[in-house]
């Protein structure tokens, strides 16, 4: 089971006549809960009044009856579920940002990271800027509400501060009377949109978001596009299209739900793909095929589908447990691997079990899981990673840490083997990785199994710095 935190998700709707478009935002939420689970957050726009709520919690525990109710109605919604890959927890970095301007109100929502966050953070604050959150969201915020001071519109004000934002970031922005939708040029981390049978345009990460709230998938965002809704319909300005496409790789691997389609390619394929290519360079003499719920199963399945052996359930579920790895502290995570997951003792007794893994990224969980088989009597366990090893932080949205505690940067495989007590460990090759969706192999951002970072790296080599407070960078004088 991996480690990785995830990114965030974010949704738009920007509808042709005042509705409830908070109960839209909610229901849109829970299909991006996945996304993150440590705050949720929408804000309302009727007429120009913005009514937003935001805490800690998963959407149906922050989001309750009276709550949504206290919205009430509107005619554009944004939402966002967060988990916290830049700054630290706690309500305060709870999105969305919702900014007070002298040209009009502004709500903005973000996933993923900027590599120059601090650099652009510390320009604000030595112009008089003062900052409640430790997110680099709020620095997005800023820049945007600077540009707007000089620019005829909102979408223009959107426009320049693209030209000053470095790394990865998919944004819904909400004027008084525009939704606008920006992906980075980029494209790290997806961003799609589609439209609904009474009208409403729908925003989302994913389309399995467009999907639960009855909305047609239209297309994606270009790497660069920006997409201005209004009452007139909707412009697309491409003037930062054109670069070098660099989706995280990831967002097929792990992140995304497997219902989703995205630039056109089905994440369930992809993942059995993943499968496929695991069985060619891995055949190994078992007598089941098993992942754990949720992200492994398509890959199990594609590997037992190429290699012959038969795919089994090896693990019974509680759905009312949150995905591991978004528990901040390990023990946490650990703690909640017990009570989420129990081998079915009747399908691993006795067998020799081939376990797909999304990733391999610490150890600790895996290690955990394939204890769990040793004690429902598997005969022999060999685990696989859908995934190459990580060897190189991630700076764009995904929370792999420094070099330190990734496993596959201090062990050979054989003594990873035996660190997790499997009998044999293997990853899927870097090359196939390129060619998961059946495309030409170029367009992935894979950086964080080979260190070909598309941006400029931060000066500082350890990711951690994006979670340390501001006022703990050394470059910042205490008085």
């Amino acid at each position: 089971m991996s480690q990785i935190h995830e990114e965030c998700g974010v949704f738009g709707i920007f509808a042709p006549q005042v509705q409830d478009v908070a109960s839209t935002c909610y229901y849109a939420l829970f299909a991006l809960q996945h996304r993150g689970q440590e705050s949720a957050g929408i804000v309302v726009n009727r007429d120009g009044v913005f009514t937003a709520y935001k805490d800690e919690g998963l959407v149906n525990d922050v989001f309750t009856a009276e709550n949504l109710a206290r919205l009430g109605e509107g005619n554009m919604a944004i939402g966002h579920v967060r988990y916290s890959t830049t700054g630290a927890g706690g309500r305060e970095n709870a999105q969305p940002i919702v900014v007070n301007h002298l040209k009009g109100n502004m709500a903005l929502a973000h996933n993923g990271n900027l590599v120059n966050s601090y650099e652009l953070r510390s320009e604000l604050e030595n112009e008089g800027s003062i900052f409640h959150t430790t997110t680099d969201t709020e620095v997005i915020s800023y820049v945007i509400t600077k540009e707007r001071v000089k620019s005829r519109s909102i979408e223009e004000a959107v426009l320049s501060a693209m030209d000053r934002l470095k790394g990865a970031y998919s944004l819904v922005v909400m004027s008084p009377s525009k939704l606008l939708a920006a992906r980075d040029p980029h494209g790290f981390h997806p961003l799609c949109y589609g439209r609904r049978a009474d009208g409403a345009y729908i925003v989302a990460s994913e389309s399995c978001a467009l999907d639960s709230v009855g909305a047609t998938l239209i297309r994606e965002l270009d790497p660069g596009e920006m997409l201005v809704f209004t009452k007139d319909g909707v412009q697309s300005d491409r003037s930062h299209c054109g670069g070098k496409k660099s989706l995280c790789v990831f967002e097929y691997l792990y992140i995304a739900r497997p219902d989703s389609v995205i630039e056109g390619n089905s994440v369930h394929e992809a993942r059995k793909q993943a499968g496929r290519f695991l069985a060619e360079k891995y055949k190994i003499a078992a007598d089941i095929v098993i992942g754990v719920p949720d992200s492994w199963l398509d890959a199990a399945y594609g590997y037992a589908e190429a290699s012959g052996i038969p795919y089994g359930i090896g693990f019974i579920k509680n759905k009312y447990i949150g995905r591991t790895f978004i528990a901040p502290v390990q023990a946490a995570r650990e703690d909640r691997v017990r009570i989420k997951l129990n081998v079915l003792k009747s399908a691993i007794a006795g067998k020799r079990v081939v376990l797909v893994d999304d990733s391999i990224v610490r150890g600790t969980t895996c290690a955990r899981i394939v204890h769990m088989l040793r004690g429902a009597g598997a005969k022999e366990v060999h685990m696989l990673s859908s995934a190459p090893a990580f060897l190189n932080p991630c700076y764009y949205g995904t929370d792999i840490d420094s070099r330190d505690n990734l496993i596959a940067c201090h062990h050979p495989v054989p003594e990873i083997a035996k660190i997790i007590g499997a009998d044999s460990v293997g990853y899927l090759d870097l090359k196939d990785v390129h060619f998961l969706t059946g495309g030409d192999g170029t367009g992935f951002c894979t950086a964080c199994f080979d260190g070909d970072y598309p941006t400029e790296a931060p000066a500082e080599s350890n990711k951690n710095r994006f979670e340390r407070p501001i006022s703990e960078n050394p470059k910042y004088r205490k008085e």
